[in-house]
């Protein structure tokens, strides 16, 4: 029976300085957030308390569909190059949305050409 254990061979997994560890919870896709930023003021309603939120629910980033603790942290995080560049990428063109890919998969409404004179 001896030698040496299965497991021993087993390395820890590293993520990569890009993957994202976050899948508490769920995000919305950047043609949901470019919607939310298009609307009027008057249209946007006031964030609901949520007690499974970080902060109730609270303290939230639009731009990078995010909840924090507190003011301090979303203050903090106004700061970063992550934000800037999240707020950059929703002031430039509107991205992709699932229409646009059903179309380019020629899955949208069948073109049939010019309609031609029937006799």
């Amino acid at each position: 029976m001896g030698g040496k254990c299965p497991h021993r061979k087993v390395k820890k997994r590293r993520y990569s300085h890009k993957t994202s560890r976050r899948t508490k919870f769920e995000l919305k896709g950047d043609d949901a957030v470019y919607e939310e930023l298009r609307k009027p003021d008057d249209e946007k309603k006031p964030l609901p308390v949520d007690e499974d939120l970080p902060g109730m629910g609270q303290y939230y980033c639009i731009h990078c569909d995010r909840y924090f603790a507190s003011v301090a942290v979303r203050d903090e995080h106004f700061k970063t190059k992550r934000h800037r560049k999240r707020v950059k990428q929703m002031m430039g063109p509107a991205p992709h949305t699932q229409l646009d890919a059903d179309l380019a998969a020629g899955m949208g409404m069948p073109d049939n050409g010019p309609k031609l004179m029937s006799m």
